[in-house]
């Protein structure tokens, strides 16, 4: 910028904001030219361009001209805080892209699975999508989703199976009565460890957000997670050896 100061012009092009705009802002009393040229021309100096930098970031968070002007104005607020507000903004649409983009990759490859899918299986994809990403973080998705593709739908379907027979066998053990400290239960729990450990790779924040989601759902895959609780509780006493309460 020459010592001169810029003119309005020279802003604009230079700044990407319209000339009209630039008017609307001095109007409102939000961007005040730093003076003026004998012939009544606007002139803005470094700190105006400052000032309006700080304007265009507060605008992208969505704050109204008001509300923007007494940001600014107010005491104490500094080019670094609207930085700040500006990059984690920018930090929340970044992680929406990310689940946005997994998402699509999930339904992209129930597609690809099959020839048709009904109108009724794609929104149950979805659905059940939806509820995994309040759980799971984008990169636990793409970890979970990169393990399926690995697995292939066989291999998913006998992982399926694998549970569902195990929590049957686990469920008659613990009607019987079984003592949870038997050898029996504790090969049950050997196994019950092993499915667990398959699915989340060992990563424990997956196996953090896997316990949360089997707390806070009602079912998940088909599964009653109060059923699965008071079942994990049995598995937990035989991986610690112990015996139920009376």
């Amino acid at each position: 910028m020459s010592r001169r100061g810029m003119t309005v012009g020279e802003l604009a092009r230079r700044s990407g904001v319209s000339v009209r705009t630039l008017h609307h802002y001095e109007t409102v009393g939000l961007l005040m030219p730093a003076g003026r040229t004998e012939a009544g021309y606007r002139l803005y100096d470094d700190a105006d361009v400052v000032r309006l930098h700080q304007i265009r970031s507060l605008r992208q968070l969505v704050f109204g001209l008001e509300q923007v002007r007494e940001l600014l104005d107010g005491k104490g607020f500094s080019p670094l805080q609207v930085i700040e507000l500006h990059i984690a903004q920018l930090r929340q649409q970044i992680d929406g892209q990310q689940r946005l983009s997994v998402r699509l990759e999930g339904i992209a490859a129930t597609l690809r699975a099959a020839a048709q899918v009904s109108v009724d299986e794609l929104l149950t994809t979805m659905e059940e999508r939806t509820r995994m990403e309040s759980y799971y973080t984008p990169e636990q998705l793409a970890e979970l989703q990169e393990r399926g593709r690995q697995l292939g739908e066989d291999g998913l379907r006998r992982a399926e199976a694998d549970w569902q027979q195990l929590i049957d066998e686990v469920r008659a053990e613990m009607e019987r009565g079984t003592d949870p400290a038997s050898e029996r239960v504790k090969a049950l729990a050997s196994r019950w460890q092993a499915l667990v450990e398959a699915f989340t790779g060992g990563n424990p924040e997956i196996g953090s957000s896997l316990q949360r989601m089997w707390q806070q759902d009602e079912t998940i895959h088909g599964f009653d997670t109060a059923e699965m609780r008071k079942l994990g509780g049995y598995i937990a006493q035989a991986s610690a050896g112990a015996t139920p309460e009376a």
